[in-house]
């Protein structure tokens, strides 16, 4: 399995690359949100050959508006990058519906159809609030257990194990290239 990290406003634009093989970076939420440091965190990936994703954090309502916010402001290099939706709990307690969350990613999938787009979620969100299943292109699944064994029957790409001292990950993938094969897959 790979290493990786995703990172937000809340980490250095200078995090530790050491060992990683893909980095996903928050880059917007609901329609007027942008990450500061989206640009530094992104050369930062870019720097170090890592693959790079960009998230979302999901709101509900106004989907069409946050899909083009999205991709308006997430950094496009040809098709080798990774777009997620990021479904969780708002700061207000609130949270997309299952048929928001899959015409968002359907959404993304028109917007930018030669990127992968995946879903991040909870375990909780998976078993407990999913009703689709439906995770676009694969899912990145939160559960904080040994890395690559969450406890969810449905097959995954990427584990989100730990959030100490960063949110840390693996990809279920043999190789780094691997990864840049399937995230470049035209």
């Amino acid at each position: 399995m790979l290493r990786g990290i995703d990172v937000s406003a809340y980490q250095s634009d200078a995090y530790d690359t050491d060992g990683l093989s893909f980095v996903f970076i928050k880059a917007t939420e609901g329609r007027t949100y942008v990450n500061p440091k989206l640009t530094a965190q992104t050369k930062r990936a870019r720097d170090a050959g890592c693959v790079v994703g960009f998230y979302h954090f999901l709101w509900p309502g106004n989907l069409t508006a946050q899909a083009e916010y999205f991709v308006s402001q997430a950094p496009e290099r040809g098709n080798a990058d990774i777009l997620a939706v990021d479904w969780e709990t708002t700061g207000d307690g609130t949270h997309a519906s299952n048929a928001e969350k899959d015409t968002f990613i359907r959404k993304l999938k028109e917007l930018r159809p030669d990127c992968r787009v995946v879903l991040y979620c909870n375990r909780n969100y998976w078993l407990n609030i999913d009703t689709t299943s439906y995770a676009g292109d694969g899912l990145w699944i939160a559960d904080y257990v040994t890395a690559g064994e969450p406890r969810i029957q449905a097959k995954w790409l990427f584990h989100q194990y730990t959030d100490d001292p960063v949110d840390t990950n693996v990809g279920d993938f043999a190789t780094k290239k691997a990864l840049q094969e399937w995230a470049d897959f035209k």
